[in-house]
């Protein structure tokens, strides 16, 4: 009993320790700037990165529900509690270039969570800089830093937010390579809290390499698109036969290899597997082959780059079989939409779109997926501030806001230290998927949530100012559990144990 309260009390001490890492000079620069390979290449979507889905993881905190003019109904938890202070909340995410609106969607979903729990509507165009929000009497003071979606610039933001300006804990990456980088070389070496997002590489909360005490993520991962899409695929539709597509890197092997695992599980014989180069465009050959192999439906596990060619490949052949995968966001709906308008023909129509074979697709959160009085008021007050409908990343960086309040709250602290060790295990009691939404596993820190099943379907007119694409989900299809739909702690791909 005396060694585990002696490591408990080393523990508590480095990580308070970080906030004299500015004194260290020389030395604790060295040490933070140390670097690693990674790929941080922007790519659109699911691709390990920032991933969209298929193209491209309770302590209530009490307290008094609050109601503004907003109409934002959140749970003003400071108002009823003695916790009371600042935390300081380094925040990493493109903020510029052809993908700052992954950036964007991360940052707005996060202030959207605090907002919430403030009763109150989001902070509106935040840039790079500082911003605080004020829920209760918890002052959240936010520095956001522009990763430019690259991992050396994120490892630089990251050492000097740590160095320079002593955060308690950091919030966001959307490139994964960054996130991976930021742990390895920030995280582990100034022991500071991290809770990743949108980040979905799976490896993040499942390999030993990264996984920590410190890491957590609310943000649903690559794992969890092809789990809950396998799932689909074997459960609920007559395909026995599939053929894998991916792109031979991290992102595509990570959704071929969890298709592969869950689809054999169900009885799903795989026919054929097969990866190729980013933006690879001869698709009519392999389509052929999968077509040969007797392929009754096939995955592509591929980003924005390669997707309009083999859609349009698919969609200007003659094929028997469907195409699974996963909803992304925006950005490449209207890419892919535009594709489908080019060879279906404009406008697009339910019925067009049935007789297409596309779908159905996966989705880990779309505005309309889900019908809760949480969700009601995040969409509104989003769309509201933001001009767009809430996004595919947008309610795992709510759900990261919503359950570090909750934990100050649950800890009555806001040291960073007392976060990390209130988040463990935590059912978020306020999210966009629900009350109790989300739960961090307690193997790994990545909190498991329930993802649904949805067909395309024209853009309606009620969404056609706030969601700029020719497509966007359906109603529900399916839903998968979040149980479901993670990496289970006994599984071979599971190599993290905390």
């Amino acid at each position: 009993m005396a060694v585990n309260v002696v490591s408990l009390i080393i523990m508590r001490e480095h990580i308070t320790r970080r906030r004299a890492l500015k004194s260290l000079g020389v030395a604790g620069a060295a040490a933070l700037a140390g670097c690693s390979d990674g790929d941080s290449t922007p790519t659109e979507g699911g691709d390990g990165n920032a991933d969209g889905g298929g193209d491209d993881g309770n302590g209530g905190d009490g307290g008094d529900t609050a109601t503004d003019d907003s109409g934002m109904n959140g749970t003003a938890t400071g108002t009823a509690s003695s916790v009371s202070g600042e935390v300081t909340i380094g925040v990493l995410q493109p903020m510029s270039g052809n993908l700052a609106y992954y950036g964007q969607q991360g940052l707005w979903g996060f202030l959207s969570g605090l907002a919430y729990k403030a009763g109150a509507d989001p902070a509106g165009q935040v840039g790079t800089g500082e911003t605080t929000v004020t829920v209760g009497d918890v002052d959240y003071r936010l520095l956001v830093r522009d990763t430019e979606f690259a991992a050396d610039s994120a490892q630089s933001a990251a050492t000097s937010l740590v160095r320079d300006d002593g955060v308690d804990m950091l919030f966001g990456c959307s490139s994964s390579s960054a996130a991976e980088r930021v742990i390895g070389q920030v995280v582990t070496q100034a022991q500071v809290p991290f809770v990743a997002g949108p980040a979905a590489s799976a490896a993040i909360t499942s390999s030993g390499d990264y996984c920590s005490d410190l890491v957590f993520r609310a943000s649903e991962n690559t794992a969890m698109d092809a789990r809950s899409g396998g799932r689909y695929v074997a459960n609920e539709t007559d395909v026995s036969r599939v053929f894998l597509f991916g792109a031979d890197y991290s992102f595509g092997r990570a959704v071929v290899n969890n298709y592969e695992s869950v689809l054999r599980d169900n009885g799903v014989e795989i026919v054929g597997k097969r990866f190729v180069e980013q933006g690879y465009a001869e698709w009519d050959g392999l389509l052929d082959n999968a077509e040969e192999a007797g392929a009754e439906g096939i995955v592509g596990g591929f980003t924005v780059t390669t997707l309009p060619n083999l859609f349009s490949s698919f969609l200007s052949g003659d094929y028997s079989y469907r195409v699974f995968g996963g909803f992304a966001t925006q950005i490449t709906n209207q890419v892919v939409g535009n594709t489908m308008e080019s060879v279906l023909g404009s406008p697009l129509t339910a019925e067009k779109i049935e007789g297409s074979q596309l779908g159905p697709f996966t989705t880990r959160y779309h505005w309309n997926q889900y019908d809760n009085e949480i969700n009601d008021a995040f969409v509104d007050s989003y769309t509201n501030t933001y001009e767009v409908v809430p996004d595919l990343f947008t309610s795992g960086t709510f759900t990261a806001a919503s359950a570090i309040h909750q934990a100050v709250q649950t800890s009555g602290s806001t040291e960073g230290a007392d976060i990390a060790g209130a988040l463990k295990g935590m059912t978020v009691a306020d999210t966009p998927k629900g009350e109790d939404g989300y739960t961090f596993q307690e193997y790994n820190n990545q909190a498991r949530s329930e993802m649904t099943v949805a067909s395309p379907v024209p853009t309606s007119d009620e969404y056609a100012d706030s969601w700029d694409a020719a497509i966007m989900p359906g109603e529900p299809q399916a839903r998968i559990s979040g149980e479901n739909a993670t990496i289970p702690a006994d599984s071979p791909d599971m190599n993290c144990s905390l």
